[in-house]
C-alpha cells in the first residue's frame, strides 16, 4: 500500500515539475518576445508581460513541490548538526509539521481568494485573473502532498533523515591499520619508532 502511495506521489510530482519547466520556458519566452517588440519593433506588446509574470508565478508553485520533495528547501544546517542524532526524527517531525500548516493554510484561504477573483480579468488579455491565482492552492497542494510523503519516507527508514550536504565530496572508508614495514606498527605511525 505505501509503495503504491509513494509510486502515485512521484507521478504526481514529476507532472508539477514538467509543467514548472513549461511554465519557465513560457515566461522566458513571452519576457523575450516583449523585449523584442518593445525595443527593436518599436510596437510594445500589450499582453506578454502579463502573460510572461502569470507563467512565472505557475512555475514557482509548481516547482515548490519538488523542491519540498528532495528537501531543497532552504534548511540551517548548523541545527541539524547541534542536534543529537537520536533527536532528529523529532526536527524532522516538527519542520514537516510546520510546513504543512503554512501549505494547508495557502490551499484553503487560495482557494478562497481564487474564487473570490473570478470576475476580475486580466489586463491585456482578457482571461478571468482567476486562472493565475489558481496557481496558489493548487501549487500548495502538491507541496503538501510532497512534504507528507517525505516524512512518510524518513520515518519509514526509506530516506535518510537530515540534510545532505550535496557539495561536499564523498568521503573515503577509512583504511584498516596495517602493520608498517620493520616496526611492526599500524600504517599512520611508520615514521616513529616504538619502544
Amino acid at each position: 500500500m505505501l509503495d503504491l502511495f509513494f509510486r502515485l506521489e512521484r507521478a504526481i510530482s514529476q507532472v508539477a515539475l514538467y509543467a514548472a519547466v513549461l511554465m519557465l520556458i513560457a515566461s522566458v519566452s513571452l519576457g523575450f518576445y516583449q523585449v523584442l517588440t518593445r525595443f527593436v519593433f518599436d510596437a510594445p506588446s500589450t499582453w506578454s508581460e502579463v502573460m510572461a509574470r502569470s507563467t512565472m508565478i505557475w512555475c514557482v508553485f509548481l516547482g515548490a513541490a519538488a523542491t519540498f520533495r528532495g528537501g531543497y528547501m532552504m534548511a540551517v544546517e548548523v541545527i541539524y548538526k547541534l542536534v543529537p542524532t537520536s533527536a532528529l526524527k523529532a526536527l524532522e517531525i516538527l519542520i514537516a509539521t510546520c510546513c504543512m500548516i503554512v501549505l494547508a493554510i495557502l490551499v484553503i484561504y487560495g482557494y478562497q481568494m481564487t474564487l473570490r477573483v473570478q470576475n476580475q480579468m486580466l489586463s491585456g488579455v482578457g482571461i478571468s485573473i482567476a486562472w493565475i491565482y489558481a496557481a496558489i492552492p493548487i501549487g500548495a497542494a502538491f507541496s503538501l502532498l510532497s512534504v507528507i510523503t517525505r516524512l512518510i519516507a524518513q520515518l519509514t527508514g526509506r530516506e535518510t533523515i537530515g540534510v545532505v550536504d550535496a557539495e561536499a565530496p564523498a568521503r573515503a572508508p577509512e583504511p584498516e591499520s596495517r602493520p608498517g614495514p620493520d616496526t611492526g606498527t599500524s600504517s599512520g605511525t611508520e615514521g616513529r619508532k616504538q619502544p
